[in-house]
């Protein structure tokens, strides 16, 4: 938006320059004019009228509070910053978005709205990305990269995933098809390579077998994730309870009078915004930070915990097979290059440092020495994020056939359906409990926002009798307060504006009165600029009177709602 700040400044320079002088039919003040016409259509061309709509627009979809607009970039953390990148990216409009797992530090509800922008966005698109329900509902083609080969088809995942298996049948019956034939013709040519009476023919078939286009075969990428969690140590039936459980870092409160009670083989995801308290009660119930209330592991509990920074944990200095076989125990010692090996660590890459690893590949790590504890309270937080699509799908069918309890941090739709049987959903520092999975939810939680769309209709056709103390009206005076900074902006404008159109009445007012005098009048005639100047005038007056209309309309609204 630098041209239409650049813009927007210069307009309001000019603003300021006509309100304060008086020499309306100097020459430099119909320049002025001129140039303020040019200017505002200028800005008008460039979207520089919609620009702070659109800013709120995105902001607002990414999961940004309008409190937080004015907030500096350093208050935020990391992940939210990548929103505001990408935020800044959305809003340049630019032919191409090259976007590389964008999806990586969203939220579900984001995620919704971000495909809902790049489905309607008008430019290319180019998407890297794990997300298999977000690559289906925005792309209509897939490139894949496989083993130095790139294949390019016109069709979304899923239908690149049926095409691909069509493709490569087609190529092994081509390929069986020539083999034979080729071995049909070196067994002639074997037959008969002595013989003179078939020298010419042998001759033929020689240079025919030379000449042939061998058929080859795509390699299939086997190298994925293939492991089974070790069968779960009974535990008792209540395996996590919490009553009145709070957090909070210093005045910031996470979640407050949280209750719930996790029982034994149930599967869990949590969801909700970034910054809700997702992964922090993940961190409580690993027992990795303090809390106030209560909050109880059952009994003969073997909690297992894997965090987005877990391989932080690591000893950099270790190669990868020291780091697994120290923690490895009984059969498992003897069983360690294979459990390697599932994770994507073969050869030579055992041997490697783990300092000098990737950041996905000591989160691969991080997983695999997880696995080695007998575990039957399994929490993951985010564990797709460093996995590609077929160890995802390994990862997922490993998880299906786990018999612990399992509570699951992620975003990842696809990665959740049919995983977990129970969603808690982190809001405003509330946890509320919804059954089924991740779809259901989704469809849920859209009913219930109509439910609550109807009791906001009900409760502004009648005045409530019953008084509403302050803890329980916290939420909405934070919205009344919100609403009056918004209506005070929308007045300051209007005053803004009526002196805009006062001053823009004065000048035609000084036009009429020039044109009142007949020979004024039929000089202003010959001069085809001063009449310009006049007409441009009376469109600007037009113009700013359309604004206050809107604003005043906008007022009438907010007063009412």
């Amino acid at each position: 938006f630098k041209e239409a700040v650049a813009i927007q400044k210069e307009l309001e320079y000019i603003n300021e320059q006509l309100v304060v002088r008086t020499d309306y039919e100097s020459d430099d003040y119909m320049n002025l004019i001129s140039r303020l016409n040019e200017a505002n259509e200028q800005f008008s061309m460039i979207g520089g009228y919609t620009m702070e709509a659109n800013m709120e627009k995105v902001l607002l979809g990414l999961g940004f509070e309008k409190n937080d607009f004015n907030r500096p970039t350093e208050e935020f953390s990391g992940g939210w910053r990548m929103r505001i990148e990408l935020g800044k990216i959305l809003l340049q409009n630019p032919d191409v978005l090259l976007l590389d797992e964008p999806t990586n530090h969203l939220d579900i509800e984001s995620i919704q709205w971000l495909e809902e922008f790049l489905v309607s966005y008008t430019g290319a698109v180019v998407l890297v990305s794990h997300d298999k329900a977000f690559l289906d509902n925005v792309t209509n083609r897939t490139i894949e990269i496989s083993l130095g080969k790139i294949y390019d088809y016109k069709a979304s995942y899923s239908n690149y995933l049926e095409l691909r298996k069509e493709r490569r049948e087609q190529q092994m019956a081509a390929f069986t098809n020539q083999q034979k034939q080729i071995q049909d013709t070196e067994k002639f040519i074997d037959r008969f390579r002595y013989k003179a009476s078939k020298a010419v023919q042998v001759q033929s078939r020689i240079k025919q077998l030379d000449k042939v286009d061998r058929i080859e075969v795509d390699d299939e990428d086997l190298a994925s994730i293939h492991f089974y969690f070790p069968p779960s140590p009974r535990s008792g039936k209540v395996v996590v309870l919490a009553e009145d459980l709070k957090k909070q870092y210093d005045e910031h409160v996470i979640f407050q009078k949280v209750n719930f009670d996790i029982e034994r083989g149930e599967r869990i995801a949590f969801v909700g915004k970034n910054g809700q308290g997702k992964s922090t009660l993940s961190k409580l119930i690993a027992g990795k930070e303090k809390f106030d209330g209560k909050l109880e592991i059952g009994f003969n509990i073997n909690i297992g915990y894997y965090a987005q920074n877990q391989a932080e944990s690591l000893n950099g200095e270790k190669t990868v097979y020291e780091t697994i076989f120290e923690s490895a125990r009984g059969e498992m010692v003897k069983k360690v290059r294979t459990l390697l090996g599932s994770f994507l660590f073969s050869g030579d890459a055992v041997d490697k440092k783990v300092k000098v690893l990737s950041g996905g590949e000591k989160s691969r790590l991080a997983m695999c020495k997880l696995l080695l504890e007998p575990i039957n309270l399994l929490i993951l937080d985010e564990p797709t994020n460093h996995l590609d699509m077929r160890s995802k799908d390994v990862l997922k069918n490993a998880l299906l056939k786990y018999d612990g309890t399992l509570v699951v941090v992620s975003h990842d739709r696809d990665f959740l359906q049919g995983l977990t049987d129970k969603v808690y959903e982190f809001s405003n520092g509330n946890v509320k409990e919804y059954y089924g999975d991740v779809y259901e939810y989704l469809q849920a939680r859209k009913i219930s926002s109509l439910a609550e769309l109807e009791k906001v209709e009900k409760k502004e056709k009648q005045v409530s009798k019953t008084p509403v103390k302050p803890t329980e009206n916290k939420a909405f005076t934070e919205e009344q307060k919100q609403a009056g900074k918004e209506l005070k902006k929308m007045q300051n404008q209007v005053s803004k504006s009526e002196k805009e159109i006062e001053r823009l009445e004065n000048v035609i007012a000084a036009f009429d009165a020039i044109m009142q005098d007949p020979e004024q009048y039929k000089a202003m005639m010959n001069d085809t600029s001063q009449f310009t100047k006049y007409e441009a005038l009376k469109t600007l007056l037009e113009k700013e009177m359309e604004q206050w209309e809107l604003l005043m309309s906008d007022i009438e609204m907010a007063n009412n709602s």
